[in-house]
């Protein structure tokens, strides 16, 4: 492989979408030490989730689109070889954090290598999969980050507020995971793997998706106390629910419109939304 085809595979522009996370814990930080601050957002993503997204294309050896790939490359060993070489210094710099934020880098590292893996697979049990990559990538990451930039002890996380705002980024996580399958549903059968997306099929992927968006909303007013963010996160948002819409419209008429780059957009402005409201949020609250 060359370097431009490793490249494409670690998918780094997709942590842009898992970093609202970090900007959440950040925001809801006392006192925030800059530099962990700093080296954890750096070990997360630019180590441990490209490292993941490496391994994932690996074992998937996907010939039709994917995340942010519309034409992914052919992979080998040396994908493979990368992504453990990724995971070993996101761990070696993770002990500069400390071993509580190892712990969490290892653990998510082995889950997102269960979940790809072709001897275990976790990809192939739709609901399963669903919960787990949600969990991680959402409330488990939240928390580990809230404990790794503010060096606090692991029970502060057991607390009221921590533990809602872990479960409303799970939520967040819960309602885009299956509309980034919608479009796969071919190359899923392909591989044998029934996806939440597959399970429900193409209009069902939607009405979860709205279902698990509506709770998250809620959490959130509940998280705000109806305050003013709550009303800053939905005029964020605003752009992605309008495109939403009129993407469930045109899917109900044609499926065909359930497609790789209508949920790249969707992604996107998702991820836009997400990141500026997170990034006002710790303004308004430093």
């Amino acid at each position: 492989m060359t370097l431009r085809e490793i490249w494409l595979h670690l998918r780094v522009p997709f942590s842009f979408f898992l970093l609202p996370v970090f900007w959440f814990a950040l925001s809801q930080s006392v006192n925030p030490d800059l530099g962990r601050s700093v080296l954890v957002a750096f070990i997360l993503h630019l180590l441990l989730y490209p490292a993941s997204n490496a391994y994932n294309s690996f074992f998937d050896k996907d010939e039709e689109s994917i995340g942010i790939l519309e034409n992914p490359p052919p992979v080998d060993q040396t994908l493979h070889r990368v992504a453990w070489g990724l995971d070993v210094l996101a761990l070696l710099l993770g002990t500069l954090v400390g071993w509580s934020f190892v712990c969490y880098l290892l653990i998510y590292g082995l889950i997102s290598k269960a979940y790809s893996h072709d001897r275990i697979r976790l990809k192939k049990y739709p609901v399963w999969s669903w919960l787990i990559v949600s969990l991680f990538q959402g409330g488990f990451t939240y928390l580990m980050t809230l404990q790794a930039i503010n060096d606090v002890p692991l029970e502060h996380l057991l607390t009221r507020q921590p533990l809602l705002a872990a479960c409303l980024c799970t939520l967040n996580v819960m309602a885009m995971y299956p509309l980034t399958q919608v479009y796969q549903h071919a190359e899923d059968a392909r591989r044998g793997d029934l996806t939440l997306s597959r399970l429900l099929g193409v209009e069902g992927t939607f009405v979860c998706a709205l279902l698990v968006f509506a709770c998250s909303l809620a959490g959130f007013y509940v998280y705000f106390g109806g305050r003013s963010p709550f009303y800053i996160l939905l005029a964020c948002i605003l752009p992605a629910m309008i495109f939403f819409v009129a993407w469930y419209g045109r899917v109900r008429h044609d499926r065909a419109r359930a497609d790789f780059r209508s949920a790249m957009r969707m992604t996107v402005l998702s991820g836009i939304g997400l990141n500026v409201f997170f990034l006002t949020l710790l303004f308004l609250e430093s």
